[in-house]
């Protein structure tokens, strides 16, 4: 699978004036391109920033995918990050130059998002049923022969509604799949090898689609660490590899991809997915993302790579102090994640976030920070889960050590 994308368009992202649509940004850049934003290496909170602000960190952000790079080279896995964490062609870029084969998208927008910035190879980690994407897909291949797409397959009658639409869309390439082993109270994929050897038949027998490999997410459960849990997604992953050695003579490419591998398990992925047997090279490929910016919260304490450092957080303002032990912060639901857990005060004692509204965070303060956290003080808060925290952001300033903007991410969702 090819690995690009688009430079000129997401360079051009950096000429697009800025203006009150970005929430938080300084007034003063407004009228302003990123490029020239940047150019002046600009502090966002001296010129005049609006609480919240959300921010990442340019050095952990190199830090992070090098460091992430480096493993799967070692370990002989090859990486196609979900992008549906960022849903940023920028941080994209940033993840193919370090060696990422592909990008991985949970829905047919996603893909459509992507490819609008040339990304030509897309990994769509669902079975795609709608005709209308599936029309889009099928135009999509015909006229970019450089284009390289794989989904999943998990039912005869997912195969059945794919052969059909591809069908009547008059579809010149068939579509690569991958027949999903799914898990036991787990989510998507087929639940036993008896189903995952008929559906990879049907598709082996449809026109339209080309059975090229097994996949499977082994983070569908749970994120639990315990041995008890880290045994059971081995159990799983060991199934995974069971049903790719089954269909190995079966596969309709000369090359052929196993995938699994979120941001918790990846190295239990990478334990039981390598070291293949035989004349096709077998190509192990990880869709882990939350690695880019790491967290404060789930992925800190979960993490396979515990040297990666946060480069998410979230700047908000104490806007009232009604009670000597409680601060309210202008950063609510709508600002920031509140999925896994609630937001971490960087630089306090023996504070802690309580409670979110949607615009509000009910700061519990502790006795020692009493002299630090009053009515005006800015405050800068970790997160917990990435993925819910892009999607409250269009542009998020990257900033260097010395708190100096050195680019602006646009996310599209």
């Amino acid at each position: 699978m090819p690995v690009s994308l688009n430079a000129t368009a997401v360079d051009a992202l950096a000429d697009e004036p800025l203006d009150w649509r970005y929430k938080g940004l300084p007034a003063a850049w407004w009228g302003r391109t990123p490029a020239q934003v940047c150019a002046d290496a600009r502090d966002p909170f001296n010129d005049g920033a609006v609480g919240p602000l959300c921010v990442l960190s340019s050095s952990a952000l190199a830090h992070n995918g090098a460091l992430m790079a480096e493993w799967c080279q070692r370990r002989g896995v090859e990486l196609a990050p979900h992008g549906k964490t960022h849903m940023a062609p920028q941080l994209l870029a940033r993840q193919l130059d370090a060696g990422a084969r592909a990008v991985t998208v949970a829905t047919i927008s996603q893909a459509r998002t992507f490819r609008a910035f040339g990304v030509r190879s897309v990994v769509l980690a669902n079975e795609l049923v709608d005709a209308a994407g599936l029309r889009w897909l099928a135009t999509e291949l015909d006229e970019h022969a450089d284009f390289e797409f794989v989904c999943w397959v998990d039912s005869l009658a997912g195969v059945a509604l794919m052969s059909a639409a591809l069908e009547a869309a008059g579809a010149r390439r068939p579509v690569d799949v991958c027949v999903e082993v799914g898990m036991a109270g787990g989510r998507s994929g087929c639940r036993d090898a008896a189903t995952v050897d008929e559906v990879a038949r049907a598709a082996i027998a449809s026109a339209q689609l080309r059975l090229v490999g097994v996949s499977g997410y082994e983070a569908a459960v749970s994120h639990d660490v315990t041995p008890q849990a880290r045994a059971t997604v081995r159990d799983y992953v060991r199934e995974v590899r069971a049903a790719t050695e089954r269909l190995l003579p079966t596969f309709e490419s000369d090359e052929v991809i196993v995938t699994a591998g979120g941001s918790t398990y990846f190295d239990i992925v990478a334990d039981e997915l390598t070291g293949w047997d035989g004349d096709r090279k077998v190509h192990t490929i990880l869709r882990s993302s939350c690695y880019l910016t790491h967290d404060d919260g789930l992925y800190q304490r979960s993490s396979p790579l515990p040297a990666l450092r946060p480069a998410l957080t979230v700047w908000a303002q104490v806007t009232s102090q009604p009670e000597d032990d409680l601060a309210l912060v202008t950063m609510g639901r709508r600002d920031v994640s509140f999925d896994q857990d609630l937001p971490a005060p960087y630089g306090l004692v023996d504070s802690a976030v309580t409670k979110l509204n949607d615009q509000h965070a009910y700061l519990r303060v502790g006795q020692a920070d009493r002299g630090v956290v009053e009515v005006g003080a800015w405050i800068e808060f970790g997160v917990s889960h990435p993925c819910t925290v892009f999607d409250k952001w269009q542009m998020i300033p990257v900033l260097d050590d010395d708190r100096r903007v050195v680019e602006l991410v646009r996310t599209f969702f």
